[in-house]
């Protein structure tokens, strides 16, 4: 089970309609390894807004201050694969079922948003971060 103070929920959306989201969890320790698992919307979907997820959770504080990433994406999603291999050092992608499992290092030097060479300017996003609820008190499995 992730400790509800190092995890996060991060949404993007389009209007109302929440077309990406992220579930990210950073060890306690500084220099760390952050997990992340990025989905998008079935069905079509801005261009840009799975970028956007993955800037957002390369931007935060805990991933910032984490060694190591490993994420999940789904299988095909080309577009968060590319923008994790922009933003990471020494990606390794290999397939899992129906996602792809990504482990990088995170540089160190890279403060948010600095040195990314963006191609395409895009219209900014709603883009939510919260910390998840606890639902029930009890044990943990």
């Amino acid at each position: 089970m992730t400790n509800p103070d190092t995890s996060r929920h991060i949404e993007v959306k389009d209007g109302s309609l929440t077309v990406a989201a992220a579930e990210v969890a950073a060890s306690q320790e500084a220099g760390g390894t952050v997990r992340a698992s990025l989905h998008a919307a079935s069905g079509p979907v801005p261009p840009g807004s799975r970028a956007s997820l993955v800037d957002a959770v390369m931007d935060l504080p805990e991933v910032q201050t984490s060694a190591r990433l490993e994420a999940t994406v789904p299988l095909g999603d080309c577009e968060s694969l590319q923008r994790l291999r922009e933003r990471t050092e020494d990606p390794a992608t290999r397939p899992a079922g129906s996602t792809a499992l990504v482990d990088a290092h995170i540089p160190s030097s890279r403060r948010p948003g600095a040195g990314r060479d963006l191609a395409v300017r895009r219209p900014p996003r709603d883009i939510t971060a919260h910390r998840p609820r606890q639902v029930a008190e009890g044990p943990q499995w």
